[in-house]
């Protein structure tokens, strides 16, 4: 599949969830008008969408949170999985969009590209269940029944490798951590 179609699913179905982009998914993500509440990016900061993930998971454990990583940064800090499996936040979904390239760097291939499987890892690490989706129809019609099932869970998007020059969202780090503290403390007090 091709990134955009992966990214326009996830934000049919995002619903109230608190994103975390990284990378190359930070920009398609801000192009699809899903980054304006409930959100933030892991941008120069390789590795640590998946960690910043779990800490948003555990602090607010009645909102999914949806991580948007790529293969190469997730490679970038592995532990992070162990992590999340011990930690077993019920509702944390990190998807990872995988080409085998490092696409922020200029498309180097990653190591060991095509001899590992993320999914085995997420599963070996503890995660509920990890998955993997080649095509966005059938990523469209599954994953409200993967939300259902809980987490944490792995979702491994297969997408074609992506040759145009690397993009960024460009939004500072301390503008989106206020205004995810803002959306987040007006919540808990309507509540």
């Amino acid at each position: 599949m091709q990134k955009n179609e992966a990214i326009e699913t996830l934000a049919r179905h995002r619903g109230d969830a608190i994103s975390v982009t990284t990378m190359q998914a930070a920009y398609p993500w801000h192009a699809a008008g899903q980054t304006a509440s409930f959100h933030i990016e892991a941008v120069a900061c390789m590795g640590s969408a998946s960690s910043l993930g779990l800490g948003l998971a555990l602090g607010a454990p009645e909102r999914r949170v949806i991580v948007l990583d790529g293969d190469g940064s997730l490679l970038m800090q592995l532990g992070s999985l162990v992590t999340i499996g011990a930690a077993a936040p019920e509702k944390f979904f990190h998807f990872v969009f995988s080409n085998g390239f490092y696409e922020s760097s200029g498309n180097q291939a990653l190591p060991g590209a095509g001899g590992f499987d993320l999914v085995a890892m997420a599963k070996g690490a503890g995660y509920r269940d990890a998955v993997r989706f080649e095509h966005a129809a059938e990523l469209d019609r599954e994953l409200p029944h993967l939300f259902l099932r809980g987490g944490p869970m792995l979702i491994d998007l297969i997408v074609a490798r992506d040759d145009a020059k690397p993009r960024w969202a460009g939004v500072p780090m301390a503008e989106m951590v206020r205004t995810l503290r803002h959306d987040l403390g007006s919540e808990r007090k309507a509540g």
